[in-house]
This record gives C-alpha cells, sequence and structure tokens, in this order.
C-alpha cells in the first residue's frame, strides 16, 4: 500500500464517520482548527497507550507489550493522517516537504547542530521558513 492509498482510506473512513466534514472545514476555519485538535488528542492519547505497553514503571515489574505498541503506532498514523488532511496536506506535499526538512536535517547536523553552533536564524528567518516552507 502507498503512501497515496492510505491518505484515500484514511480520507474514507473520516466521510464515514462524518460525511460533511471535509465541506464543513472549508467553510468554517474554528471548525478546522476545532477538528485539527481533536485529532491531535487522540493522536497524543495513542501514543500515551503505546507508553503504557511498555514498562516504563521502575518501581513495578511488567511485560513489554511490543504486540500492543505496533496497534497503538497504526492507531497514530490514521490520527496523524487526518491531521494532515484537516491542515490542507495530501501524500504528496507531505512526501515532499519530508524530503526538504530531512535535507535540512542533514544541513544542520553538517554544520553544527549537535555541538550549538549552528544558526537556525539566516537575516532573522527560520531556516524551516528558508528551506522547507518556501522552496
Amino acid at each position: 500500500m502507498s503512501l497515496e492509498q492510505i491518505f484515500e482510506q484514511q480520507i474514507t473512513l473520516n466521510k464515514r464517520i462524518n460525511s460533511k466534514l471535509y465541506e464543513d472545514i472549508q467553510k468554517n476555519p474554528e471548525l478546522k482548527r476545532e477538528w485539527f485538535l481533536k485529532f491531535e488528542k487522540a493522536l497524543s492519547q495513542e501514543s500515551a497507550e503505546a507508553i503504557d505497553s511498555l514498562n516504563w514503571k521502575w518501581w513495578k515489574q511488567d511485560a513489554d507489550d511490543w504486540d500492543n505498541v505496533k496497534v497503538e503506532l497504526v492507531d497514530m498514523l490514521h490520527f496523524w493522517v487526518s491531521m494532515c488532511t484537516i491542515a490542507g496536506l495530501d501524500a504528496k506535499d507531505v512526501y515532499d516537504l519530508y524530503a526538504k526538512k530531512n535535507k535540512l536535517n542533514f544541513k544542520r547536523q553538517d554544520e553544527g547542530y549537535q555541538d550549538g553552533t549552528y544558526d537556525k536564524y539566516k537575516d532573522g528567518v527560520e531556516d524551516n521558513r528558508l528551506h522547507v516552507i518556501n522552496k
């Protein structure tokens, strides 16, 4: 399955749950914001459930449940893709932005990000704007 197919299937599921979701958020910016935050909260909860699947409590002996971690990661993907669609990103946009940001991350590493000598700002403009958003 491709990233495009994942986006298509998530949009289909979102429309099945709320048939007018994408129409409504285009008409109402506050509703768009509200749905983005709903999906973000759900994503955060799934992340917490993944954490709870592992023994992070040093005072308690529990077995790690890596199978459940995998399920929670897929749940997180559902909500993350939903957030992307609410923000107006499709699979190609995500791929393109990822490639640009990944290239910037390598540039940062090459130019001293780890040791603190890299300056994220050039003439008052953050490098994300220069190399990811506006490129």
